[in-house]
């Protein structure tokens, strides 16, 4: 009997049951496993393979209550995020199961007579998906659906924080028609089952969300085989509130984006750049606002946030409030563990009068904390907004189109929201930011397909004779 880890419930500390730690060996019979699966599963029809994912769609719509109920216990999320994270995973199985009818390529005309070009998408193979706890069921679909439509296999490592919805997922998938061995799951720890996964040779694709430094680490691992590595790392993300702005709007998209999840969005918004002559007014606004946060369960109708993944995140989340203030930062609201039930419960914080280069301002705190940063210009807002390593999300409230349009253009991110918060990600766009947050690609919408697939050119010559482009075309 090998080694075992348990999943708890933060809001309770209840045990919600045990799980095998992965080992290499164990890494090694799932990946063989979806090696041999890919011989059939890469020749399944792409329509048909589409029609799996409108069923394991249908599946997640049937059991969203279980699933949501499931996740405000295992992860902690109030109940209308938990459901909106399900609802994210049906949308997209919708989404991919229809580019099974796509998979789009291209034809283009010769340069030589009797003769046919065309591009197709082909399955790299074994595709190595290690996901997060914060969106437990919504990442995984961003990362299984597109890479199974497009023909490849699945060995999933999900987060040990959250190993029971995963394995409902998987469960799901196999109930809507997926041949045994296409998904297969490995739990465990990063260092263990993860690190194994990265190094396998018989895994050439690996996607990977989560931190910057674990990613960097991933990337290392996998050079040595130039696998195809897919990233989505940090966010240090910016909501810009101008002179004009709807402020009351403004603060309730800050809200959303600071203290939904508790904080623990890649997306969340820990800087509000506020311009000087409505600081004051946001200012108070906001932190009523958070003091108006009821915290609590998820399960709980009333609750508005939940509590932290675990122990190690609620102490780090609580050292940034010490660093804000050696800083010079203003402690608004908050700083302080939440004794309730048991939980794992920290106060919404709010941080006045930081400083673009301050560590609250420039680091990834993964929590409930954000920080408002006075400006005097539109100018100021985006040089302070793009002064971060990472690009991933990002923010303007204005009633000024011309602002508006320069913001699309001159923020250094892969998202930007006008009039909204940061976070609010739709399937069929693509998802992903710039910099530090990550290596290039994108999830979901059809951009996700680079990930998963290898470009083939074709070239077929009917003219029975030997033509020869850019020789014989002269």
């Amino acid at each position: 009997m090998g080694q075992t880890f348990e999943s708890v419930a933060p809001a309770t500390g209840e045990v919600l049951g045990s799980f095998p730690r992965s080992t290499a060996a164990d890494v090694d019979r799932a990946v063989a496993k979806a090696k041999a699966a890919f011989e059939d599963w890469r020749l399944v029809p792409a329509p048909e393979r589409g029609n799996i994912l409108f069923r394991f769609a249908e599946l997640l719509r049937t059991h969203k209550d279980e699933l949501t109920d499931l996740m405000t216990r295992e992860m902690g999320k109030v109940k209308a995020e938990a459901g909106g994270d399900v609802q994210e995973a049906i949308d997209m199985s919708y989404y991919m199961g229809g580019e099974g009818r796509r998979l789009f390529g291209q034809t283009t005309p010769s340069e030589l007579r009797d003769k046919f070009m065309m591009s197709v998408r082909m399955p790299v193979g074994v595709v190595g998906a290690i996901t997060p706890w914060n969106f437990p069921i919504a990442i995984p679909s961003w990362k299984l659906a597109p890479a199974l439509v497009c023909g490849n296999t699945v060995v999933l490592k999900p987060a040990e924080d959250t190993p029971l919805l995963a394995e409902r997922f998987v469960e799901l998938l196999a109930a809507a028609g997926i041949p045994d061995g296409v998904v297969n799951i490995v739990h465990g720890y990063g260092e263990e089952a993860g690190d194994a996964l990265v190094r396998h040779p018989d895994v050439p694709v690996i996607t990977f969300t989560g931190s910057r430094e674990t990613g960097i680490a991933v990337t290392k691992a996998a050079a040595d085989l130039l696998k195809h590595v897919h990233l989505e790392l940090g966010g240090k993300n910016a909501i810009i509130v101008m002179d004009d702005a709807d402020v009351d709007l403004a603060v309730e998209g800050i809200v959303w984006s600071a203290f939904g999840t508790s904080g623990q969005r890649c997306t969340a918004a820990s800087r509000v750049i506020v311009h000087r002559t409505v600081y004051g007014e946001l200012q108070s606004k906001l932190v009523a606002a958070a003091e108006g946060l009821r915290l609590g369960p998820g399960w709980e109708d009333e609750t508005d946030v939940g509590p932290l993944i675990n122990r190690a995140a609620l102490d780090k989340v609580h050292s940034y409030t010490a660093i804000g203030e050696s800083e010079g930062a203003k402690l608004l609201t908050g700083g302080e563990i939440a004794e309730n039930g048991g939980g794992l419960y920290y106060r919404p914080t709010v941080f006045g009068d930081a400083e673009p280069g301050m560590r609250i301002a420039q680091e990834e705190i993964f929590g409930p904390t954000t920080a408002l940063i006075p400006v005097d210009s539109f100018e100021e807002a985006v040089a302070a907004a793009n002064s971060v390593r990472y690009g991933l999300s990002s923010s303007i409230f204005t009633r000024d189109v011309n602002r508006a349009f320069r913001a699309m253009r001159d923020l250094q991110t892969g998202i930007t929201y006008i009039n909204a918060g940061t976070t609010g990600a739709e399937v069929h766009l693509p998802f992903g930011g710039t910099k530090e947050t990550g290596n290039g690609h994108r999830e979901a919408g059809q951009a996700a397909l680079d990930v998963f697939t290898e470009w083939k050119s074709i070239y077929v010559d009917y003219s029975g004779k030997l033509q020869r482009a850019q020789i014989d075309n002269v």
